[in-house]
């Protein structure tokens, strides 16, 4: 693996290493030989562990160092269920309160998703879903929503980018994300909130094919870039 300092790249490596069964739950994680394995210096690799801890991913214990938290299945699907629903709540806000300027980032957001889906990208597509999410929840204008939304979005923020790697998700990802566009546009609220709904709770319904296809994909990625 050719050196990495960038914390953002650090910790999304090691999301997929924990993801996919590489470290289980209690594994330690230890900065000097991670700092080792990357190439750099201990502070990027604190960083990306801070951050790590930020989305539950991992648990910082004061003098005793970082261990592993994975998710069970059952935690994993509540949290979506529960994403869900605020997802449709952001949605019908949305709708009601969209502005001019707003239905234009999203729908950048949205161009942007086309792009790195026909490049295949899923990294790329990743953030440009995020983005496309993140102005949904911007035209809510419900702070408190936007603050739940995003904590809860960390939590689950590894499981949503690596499926994305999933045979055909991409694409399946995209016409979800037009068929919200469209509703908001139109001013529709009850089909945004539905259609927001079930973007999310597909990822319940197909989580455990889902996770196959990312722990074969994602091996033969780290095979190769080992």
């Amino acid at each position: 693996m050719p050196a990495i300092a960038d914390p953002q790249t650090i910790r999304e490596f090691l999301e997929d290493a924990i993801v996919n069964g590489e470290y289980s739950p209690g594994d330690k994680l230890d900065p000097v030989e991670l700092s080792q394995e990357f190439g750099c210096s201990r502070t990027p690799i604190r960083e990306a562990l801070q951050a790590l801890e930020h989305s539950g991913l991992v648990e910082i214990r004061p003098k005793r160092g970082t261990f592993v938290t994975l998710l069970s299945l059952g935690d994993l699907v509540e949290r979506f269920e529960v994403m869900a629903e605020l997802e449709g709540m952001a949605a019908k806000l949305a709708t009601r309160a969209i502005t001019t300027e707003l239905l234009e980032q999203i729908e950048q957001a949205l161009i942007q998703c086309e792009k790195f889906e026909a490049l295949g990208d899923p990294d790329g597509y990743y953030h440009a879903n995020a983005s496309f999410h993140g102005h949904i929840y911007e035209a809510s204008a419900n702070t408190f929503l936007v603050s739940t939304l995003i904590q809860l979005r960390r939590s689950l923020q590894p499981y949503r980018r690596i499926q994305l790697r999933a045979p055909n998700r991409m694409r399946r990802s995209l016409k979800e994300h037009r068929k919200i566009y469209d509703a908001i546009r139109s001013g529709e609220e009850n089909d945004a909130a539905e259609h927001a709904e079930q973007h999310v709770l597909v990822q319940v319904e197909e989580f455990g094919n889902l996770r196959r296809a990312w722990m074969d994909v994602t091996r033969q990625t780290a095979q190769e870039v080992r």
